[in-house]
């Protein structure tokens, strides 16, 4: 198991303007408040998708923004929404904030949804603002900005695709020259001591994740040499790419080899014998394959699923084997969950904190919260209409009475969502 992590950045799209308008028809001489509201700004959200298998699209592509709302309208139209944008995800992604590095989703199920980041809320008409007493509202709302934040997305994996065979027949080379892996490689055995790891690109949206797991022996089952720890990681795996030196360069036979890499397997698990196996014929490069592949296929081809031949010093037949790994795959079943199991987390919808704060600091009078910056940002303040509004809703919340409460005089500064203003009573 290994970590597939990208960090993206993704940014809602912002609502649309409400509209100040009036109805100019013929027998309406009256007219009145006509604009219409903005639409809401597009959210980015995160979809857990079955066929996916890695984060790799997202390796290249690191900045997501969402659709803006349009403006309203004239007659009460509203102005359209923005779109949103569904970025897919493995089952099994952990969402975490850059920051705080806190999990805010957890996508265990494929179809599982996240919103991310919400569009901003669009701005009302003036056609919203007219009462009784304010008949004809000149001002009308701004859109609401959309939510920007920073995400890592994170996913613990389990390769599809494990590498077996004897030691330096040359899986390392394999696993390097398909994937973006970068293992160790020398002319030794036991070079690998551990799984490494690569993710295979084979085209938009299609990629696995391929282990090249310790080189395995005879007694492996009994936990002779890294027996146990290989037959762990191969027994979580969907496909098995099996490497057979077929050049008998070190002078074991391909044949043999193959026999007791599979006994060593179905001793330690039956249930390996069902995997689907493709054969990898390596090393077609040396003196003496051609004869011992003609060999090996008489012998044992109607019980292997393919074989193909390639070379991973020269890189032939290398992309026929990333191709038809893939066509396996898309037919075998997912036996295992990708995500950590034990990990309890409970999604919760955003809350917008409502609170006021009224107070005064060294002889400041301040006043602040979320909802003061809301409000603050819905106000077009060159419009004597919409500052009376502003000034409404304060007196409402109960905002003028606690100033006065605090001593506040004529023409003192009071901060608001920290905008200066004089107050007047």
């Amino acid at each position: 198991m290994f970590i597939d992590i990208a960090e993206i950045s993704v940014k809602a799209g912002k609502g649309g303007n409400g509209v100040v308008a009036w109805r100019k028809e013929k027998y309406e001489p009256a007219g009145g408040p006509y604009g219409g509201d903005g639409g809401h700004g597009g959210n980015i959200i995160i979809k857990a998708d079955e066929g996916l298998r890695t984060l790799m699209d997202f390796r290249y592509k690191r900045s997501y923004k969402g659709e803006n709302g349009e403006d309203g309208r004239s007659k009460k139209q509203f102005g359209k929404a923005g779109e949103d944008i569904i970025l897919k995800v493995p089952v099994g992604t952990l969402v975490k904030d850059a920051e705080s590095k806190r999990v805010v989703a957890d996508l265990k199920d494929g179809g599982q949804e996240f919103v991310v980041a919400r569009g901003g809320r669009g701005g009302r008409g003036n056609a919203k603002f007219a009462t009784a007493t304010r008949q004809a509202p000149n001002f009308a709302e701004p859109g609401k900005k959309g939510e920007e934040k920073v995400v890592v997305l994170e996913l613990k994996l389990i390769a599809d695709v494990g590498l077996v065979g004897y030691p330096n027949v040359g899986k390392s080379t394999l696993l390097s020259t398909i994937s973006e892996a970068k293992p160790k490689i020398a002319n030794y055995h036991f070079t690998t001591l551990k799984p490494n790891l690569g993710v295979v690109k084979v085209a938009e949206g299609k990629s696995f994740v391929i282990a090249d797991i310790p080189g395995l022996i005879e007694g492996a089952h009994e936990g002779v040499g890294l027996g146990h720890d290989f037959l762990r990681h191969v027994e979580r795996t969907r496909v098995l790419v099996h490497v057979i030196d077929m050049s008998g360069y070190e002078g074991r036979d391909p044949i043999e080899d193959y026999k007791t890499i599979n006994e060593e397997m179905s001793r330690y698990n039956i249930k390996l014998e069902e995997k689907p196996q493709i054969i990898v014929a390596n090393k077609m490069d040396l003196p003496g394959s051609e004869e011992n592949l003609e060999r090996f296929k008489e012998e044992l081809g109607e019980e292997v699923l393919a074989i193909l031949p390639t070379s991973a010093a020269t890189k032939k037949g290398l992309e026929e084997v990333k191709y038809k790994v893939w066509e396996v795959l898309e037919n075998v079943e997912e036996e295992y969950e990708t995500y950590d199991e034990e990990m309890e987390y409970v999604e919760e919808e955003p809350k917008y904190d409502d609170t006021i704060i009224v107070k005064k600091e060294e002889g400041e009078y301040i006043v602040e919260g979320e909802f003061i910056d809301r409000l603050v940002e819905r106000t077009y303040f060159d419009s004597m209409d919409s500052l009376r509004h502003f000034q409404k809703v304060l007196r409402d919340q109960g905002v003028i009475e606690r100033l006065e409460e605090l001593g506040v005089e004529e023409e003192e500064i009071v901060i608001i969502g920290g905008y200066e203003f004089e107050f007047f009573h």
